[in-house]
């Protein structure tokens, strides 16, 4: 906007832009900082692609509570309605009633008749019309009409009736960041290290950091840890824990770690132990702790996993706050900012040491760390499971799902928009667990957005289709779709490359290193579409595994630190592992024994003033003292 000056005005706890001037007023409201959300959700997924979070209507088919906020209307008058939406189906279905549909309402009146979501497959500032407004508080509320997954990131009021916001990303960031929040972002502190990431790895880095005596800042982008293992996605923990050569590692994850499918068939292995009890006792009450993937909430202990962290004198958690930018001098990182998805608000940690535990590595990408994405050639590396040539092909998300039998009859609308299943294509199922997967030959950070979209056509799609039209409805006539997850389970996407880059041909027969770690026990399992026949016009959204049996194998810590940025660790899937090696560490027992490593690693950098390389330079034999120990009890 280039009329007039530009203040801010906070307003109950919500951030907009007001702008005045003689000739035009405009109020600026970032729907994700909607004081009331009602039932829409937070979307922070593509955040790095289009600036910013939005709120989604993601009710399964029955429209959400509405989301409200109070804002103040500069002045009576006449204010063009923009808001900032896309028709997320319309890539596929780009004519007939779109599935995400939603109204603006001020003081609770339809004031402008556009319904919105209706229009561009991409994001885009969709006209709602001119209204009359009233000088004073008001009221905003979207009002969801379908409960399919409508979004909205922003409106706009502006009295410059000849105005258009911009829509390209950059020009809207620079907006947004310079008029919405502060120019300088808060000071969180200076850490010895950094953890950016919050799933299993990151925790289990920072809390053994922590019991290490050193001070750590553990950064995660959703408001609950876990990652994969959280309520929000409900994959189990797979892998095996407290194996040779250092049988001690694994005592975080046990900690942390929902007892579940594999906690059980570890406990089976020796019953008489007291831990074995102990797990044996749980399960005898909670039966529905055996459900490893797909289960209920209450499977995936999201509050017990926060109030460990919490009581960890020696790190301070930040939740909802997404690293998008860093400092650094030379090769070393010296600060990462983090923007708070919710209000916008940024800040900044300074660090030592830093931890790359997001899975998608976006920490090292940011730091210009050497990484790989997608399938290496067979001549490069050797590989059975290699192509001949090198690819794009990626372990794709997973958006799993379930149904609950009631009582009485449920039904489920009609969706035009979705895939079209036939009683040869679809499945019969009641609970899509990790299989429902997607977006293998896409990428994965860059295309999530587009990759979680098709997996929700694929379930709605199969769900109407089952209620609707299948000749064994009946069969599905009580049941009603209770969840389906919004925020994709990945598997793969960057991989950060260090001193060593495990190959499948290191696991598979079992080449020893004298930095062996964490043990990888998980077969080599690698997945590809599954298309279904029927539905050729579709991209898969079925996976197949393809998977080599090996024997309990120690990964090199060279694996476990960046080759070109000086003072970066990493733990979980974004290791330095070749396509196919990543079959067998990905899991997330495997990648919280990972994070012990990092975390007595990063201590051991701290007292010797040097690097994730030095420690295994020029104290390894120190490294596996700590290993041999396993990390400190509270």
């Amino acid at each position: 906007m280039t009329r007039g000056s530009i203040h801010i005005i906070s307003l109950l706890c919500v951030s907009f832009l007001y702008v005045a001037s003689s000739q035009a007023q405009s109020l600026f409201i970032e729907a994700e900082s909607f004081q009331d959300k009602g039932g829409w959700v937070v979307d922070q997924q593509s955040i790095d692609v289009m600036g910013s979070s939005y709120l989604m209507a993601h009710g399964l088919g029955v429209p959400v509570q509405d989301a409200t906020t109070i804002i103040k209307v500069p002045q009576s008058g006449n204010y063009r309605v923009w808001v900032r939406t896309r028709n997320w189906a319309a890539h596929w279905a780009p004519t007939g009633d779109p599935p995400g549909k939603f109204q603006l309402l001020f003081n609770n009146q339809q004031l402008t008749k556009v319904i919105f979501g209706t229009e561009e497959a991409n994001w885009h500032w969709q006209d709602g019309g001119v209204v009359a407004l009233e000088k004073g508080m008001l009221k905003l509320s979207l009002h969801d009409m379908t409960g399919f997954n409508g979004r909205c990131d922003a409106v706009l009021l502006t009295t410059d009736l000849q105005f258009s916001p911009p829509n390209d990303n950059e020009t809207l960031s620079a907006l947004k960041k310079n008029s919405l929040h502060k120019v300088t972002p808060r000071y969180a502190g200076k850490y010895d290290l950094v953890v950016v990431g919050g799933g299993i790895a990151g925790i289990t880095t920072a809390i053994t950091a922590a019991r290490m005596g050193i001070r750590v800042a553990l950064i995660q982008n959703r408001p609950v840890l876990g990652g994969n293992n959280s309520s929000e996605v409900r994959v189990g923990l797979s892998g095996l824990i407290f194996k040779e050569p250092y049988p001690n590692l694994g005592k975080v994850v046990d900690e942390i770690g929902p007892i579940g499918h594999w906690t059980l068939y570890e406990a089976n292995q020796d019953p008489e132990a007291e831990r074995s009890k102990k797990i044996l006792k749980v399960i005898e009450k909670h039966p529905e702790k055996k459900q490893h993937n797909a289960g209920p909430k209450s499977n995936y202990e999201d509050e017990k996993k926060i109030e460990i962290v919490r009581k960890e004198k020696n790190i301070d958690l930040f939740l909802n706050t997404h690293v998008f930018d860093l400092k650094k001098q030379g090769d070393k990182i010296t600060a990462v900012i983090g923007k708070d998805i919710i209000s916008g608000e940024e800040t900044i940690f300074e660090g030592k040491l830093f931890a790359d535990c997001t899975g998608d590595a976006n920490l090292g990408f940011l730091a210009g760390a050497d990484y790989r994405m997608g399938r290496e050639s067979k001549a490069e590396t050797g590989e059975e499971s290699a192509p001949e040539e090198p690819d794009s092909l990626v372990m794709g998300t997973s958006v799993q799902w379930y149904s609950e039998e009631l009582a009485e009859p449920s039904s489920f609308p009609i969706t035009p928009w979705a895939i079209q299943f036939t009683e040869e294509s679809c499945q019969k199922l009641t609970r899509g667990d990790w299989n429902w997967e997607t977006g293998l030959w896409l990428d994965q950070v860059k295309e999530i957005e587009k990759i979680r979209d098709h997996a929700l056509r694929a379930a709605f799609g199969n769900w109407s289709f089952l209620k609707n039209q299948s000749n064994d409805k009946e069969q599905y006539v009580r049941y009603k779709l209770s969840w389906v997850a919004y925020i994709g389970g990945k598997r793969e996407s960057r991989r950060l490359l260090g001193d060593v880059i495990l190959t499948e041909q290191d696991v598979l027969n079992n080449i020893p290193y004298d930095d062996a770690s964490f043990t990888t026990t998980w077969p080599i399992d690698l997945h590809y579409p599954e298309p279904v026949e029927g539905l050729e016009n579709e991209a898969p959204f079925l996976a197949k595994s393809v998977s080599r049996s090996i024997k309990p194998y120690a990964v090199p810590y060279r694996a476990l630190y960046s080759r070109n940025i000086e003072n970066l660790f990493m733990a979980g899937r974004n290791i330095s592992v070749t396509h196919a090696a990543l079959g067998t560490v990905r899991v997330m027992r495997t990648t919280g024994m990972m994070g012990e490593v990092v975390g007595m690693a990063a201590s051991i950098a701290l007292t010797h003033d040097t690097t994730p390389r030095g420690v295994y330079l020029y104290h390894l034999d120190e490294l596996k003292t700590l290993m041999a120990k396993g990390a400190p009890e509270t």
